[in-house]
């Protein structure tokens, strides 16, 4: 099936603190400790794995073996809802944001490293198929330039780095379509 993907209308990223139970599948609830990101931008979300590996080669110069030397996966994204508080926590560190937005919010912004988090990716696919793609442990590791200007919107471009759980999978990508 030809398919595109689109963001669930209840929200499509959410992020967890380590230890939160986990999703199985696509269509279980989520556990209330995953909190939604709000909107992403119209880019969507783009997932990369880049696998490097080396040349061996025989004394005559033909290749003969390519052993992998490294492997990641990353989850690229654009948050829109830049005054959420969860949004903020995410971005900049839970311990660096404080305060609500009715009572005056104070983010520091410094070089403390952020925690790493659990975090869901809900799509609808063509045809009403439906994908959740699960981090079981990912970090934010860059954050775009944050422009200020009349004509388009303040927005957070982050790339969050995934790392293997005690099975060895950085992400599970979790398929299902209603018969």
């Amino acid at each position: 099936m030809v398919t595109n993907a689109k963001p669930k209308t209840s929200g499509s990223v959410h992020v967890a603190d380590l230890g939160t139970t986990l999703p199985t599948d696509a269509t279980t609830a989520l556990a209330a400790g995953f909190a939604s990101l709000g909107y992403i931008s119209e880019d969507g979300v783009t997932n990369s794995t880049t696998r490097d590996s080396a040349s061996i080669k025989e004394w005559g110069g033909s290749t003969v073996l390519n052993p992998q030397t490294s492997f990641e996966n990353t989850y690229k994204m654009t948050f829109l809802d830049t005054v959420d508080l969860n949004v903020l926590k995410a971005v900049f560190g839970a311990s660096n944001v404080t305060g609500t937005l009715s009572t005056g919010i104070t983010v520091k912004v410094n070089s403390a490293e952020l925690d790493e988090k659990s975090w869901a990716i809900e799509m609808v696919l063509a045809d009403g198929a439906i994908e959740r793609d699960v981090i079981p442990s990912g970090k934010i590791t860059e954050v775009g330039d944050i422009q200020y200007v009349a004509d388009d919107a303040v927005m957070f471009e982050v790339t969050i780095t995934t790392h293997p759980d005690s099975s060895g999978n950085n992400s599970y990508k979790y398929l299902y379509k209603a018969a």
